[in-house]
């Protein structure tokens, strides 16, 4: 079997308006997240499903992440399947912050990668 290579980008590549689909379980969301991101934890994610083809309805990509980079990229790969436009962010949440991107909580509390 030949599986093409999954599809990333840098987190730096990530438009500032794009849409980011985070898949961190609830207690890694609170901590902190990107703002405007989509959260479904990849444990709701099959269940969950319809609310990420609305929002990508328009045909825009989706970045998928996660903490580090491997959930995501099974949460890509499986989009990728679905002809969905996805890309798997490298590095995840830790690249993000290391990159100095932002992050917020929903309580207002600083934001950090847990």
């Amino acid at each position: 079997m030949n599986f093409a290579p999954l599809p990333s980008v840098d987190v730096a590549a990530v438009p500032s308006d794009g849409l980011v689909l985070d898949v961190r379980e609830n207690d890694e969301w609170a901590a902190g997240h990107v703002e405007g991101a989509l959260h479904i934890p990849m444990s709701d994610f099959v269940g969950r499903f319809g609310e990420l083809t609305e929002a990508a309805e328009d045909g825009r990509r989706v970045h998928v992440m996660c903490r580090v980079g491997g959930r995501s990229a099974q949460v890509t790969q499986y989009l990728v399947q679905q002809g969905i436009d996805a890309v798997n962010i490298d590095g995840g949440m830790l690249a993000w912050d290391g990159a100095g991107r932002p992050m917020v909580t929903d309580n207002g509390t600083p934001a950090f990668v847990l």
